[in-house]
């Protein structure tokens, strides 16, 4: 499923930017506030960061798509009640390679809106096993994206929304886990 994704995206970007009236590289990081949701965590937002790289192949002035390559570091807390006494908790890192592909869309010079799907490979998977050896997380998760960005020059201010569409627990007879994840950061321009 991994190398599939991977190929159509490379299809997909190779294809586009030979259409492409506006071609822009640029360098982006900043912080992810996420909510990891199920019977098994903790309900808050836990920060993390992400680092990566974008592009920007516009096809007119006024739309266009933004497919982006990010590091993603992805916390949670996980709270089990032990009898009516005693709680454990355990903080949860998750570390994704997440590929968004974004429709662009360009209010005005400064201000565009982004909304797509992204797909999220979990790169750390073996540190995040249960006692017996089982993986707790999917390898994949499918998430929809939604936000804004300001374009003031070469810096790119933006903000967005994202939601998992999939359960991303991989225990058996378990309930559904789903993240939340708001972005907030800044990017560069190349």
């Amino acid at each position: 499923m991994k190398k599939i994704v991977l190929s159509l995206t490379a299809v997909l970007l190779i294809s586009a930017a030979s259409y492409a009236q506006g071609f822009r590289l640029g360098i982006k990081g900043g912080t992810n506030l996420t909510k990891l949701s199920g019977q098994s965590f903790d309900n808050g937002f836990k920060s993390g960061y992400q680092l990566g790289g974008f592009m920007e192949i516009d096809f007119s002035k006024s739309i266009g798509i933004q497919p982006e390559v990010l590091f993603n570091e992805t916390s949670g807390r996980t709270a089990t009640t032990l009898g009516s006494a005693f709680t454990t908790v355990q903080d949860v890192k998750l570390n994704y390679l997440s590929i968004p592909v974004l429709l662009r869309l360009n209010a005005t010079k400064m201000l565009t809106f982004v909304v797509g799907p992204q797909y999220s490979i979990l790169i750390n998977p073996h540190e995040t096993t249960l006692q017996n050896g089982q993986d707790a997380f999917k390898s994949g998760d499918f998430a929809a994206v939604g936000g804004l960005q300001i374009n003031l020059s070469a810096f790119r201010i933006y903000g967005r929304y994202v939601i998992g569409l999939n359960n991303i627990n991989d225990v058996a007879n378990q309930d559904s886990w789903k993240s939340q994840q708001i972005q907030l950061g800044i990017g560069i321009k190349l």
